[in-house]
């Protein structure tokens, strides 16, 4: 896989996949994240979210209120607690959005079952497939979401999501690269590969991920690989634990010059405008690392 190239904050018109609104249908329609078009008769009144990330989208694209349903895990923000629960990410509760009468669905591409997907579709509701896969895409998320919501929140949403972003690339893209290996899971030891949203954040601070060029999207690799790869820095999602042993394997350059990272990875891997925080403190630790790296023998 080739890793992503510098950031391009680019227009919102130019990014927003076609849509129209036909005057004489009243008809709402825009392109999903999967390539499927998605389209409404009115603005969505009754809306279900299938993945945390889609629930916060929804509420920063001003559709809050017309939320119905959201899976568990939908933490943020704290008014999502109080809807209705229709199941977690990989095994929803069909029935329960049948009763709910959603006239439209956020779904999470990756992370829901495809099955229970098609069955949605099937039965006739209006799927709107979310998955980011660029840092921009979340812009253009609350951009659709908000189309479809008939809401205008989403656009000013999105601009202060573009802003924040060149400002950070401003200040450390271009920067002396530094490789990072990035830990989500110690048991089986997991990864991300360079499609993955975190690995453009990577990119943003002039951080380089040693196995961008995976296929899998979240791969599991051997200690081994990881000491053949020899980062520069090894960052480590705070959930996923286990920062000890690798303290112990001073064959890696980033124990031996004490570059392990921690990342708030609830933010990081959520792909919504709360990255931002999360993208910020790994630019500063990188950064960091870059300064304090010393020459080592050959």
């Amino acid at each position: 896989m080739k890793p992503f190239g510098p950031l391009s904050v680019a227009k919102p018109v130019a990014l927003l996949s076609v849509f129209f609104c036909s005057i004489a249908s009243a008809k709402i329609s825009v392109i999903d994240d999967s390539g499927q078009s998605v389209t409404l008769s009115a603005p969505a009144r009754r809306i279900a979210s299938l993945a945390p990330h889609a629930t916060e989208l929804l509420f920063l694209a001003g559709a809050g209120k017309k939320v119905i349903g959201v899976s568990s895990g939908s933490d943020y923000p704290i008014e999502a607690a109080q809807i209705s629960s229709i199941g977690n990410s990989v095994r929803l509760d069909i029935e329960r959005i049948t009763l709910l009468k959603p006239d439209l669905i956020v779904a999470w591409t990756s992370g829901n079952n495809p099955k229970q997907i098609a069955q949605l579709r099937q039965q006739g509701y209006a799927v709107f497939e979310s998955e980011p896969r660029r840092l921009e895409d979340i812009a253009t998320n609350l951009e659709r979401i908000a189309i479809l919501a008939g809401s205008t929140s989403g656009s000013n949403a999105a601009a202060d999501f573009r802003r924040s972003l060149a400002l950070l690339g401003d200040r450390y893209r271009g920067r002396t690269p530094v490789t990072v290996f990035y830990q989500i899971w110690p048991s089986p030891l997991m990864t991300l590969n360079g499609q993955h949203l975190v690995s453009q954040a990577l990119n943003l601070c002039g951080a380089n991920n040693v196995f961008g060029g995976l296929h899998q999207l979240t791969p599991t690799v051997s200690r081994e690989a990881v000491v053949s790869a020899n980062p520069d820095a090894i960052l480590i999602s705070d959930d996923s634990g286990e920062f000890e042993r690798w303290t112990k394997l001073t064959s890696l350059k980033a124990v031996r010059q004490q570059h392990i990272l921690k990342v708030n990875g609830k933010l990081l891997n959520r792909p919504t405008p709360q990255m931002l925080a999360a993208i910020a403190d790994v630019c500063e630790q990188v950064d960091a690392v870059r300064r304090h790296q010393q020459p080592e023998s050959p």
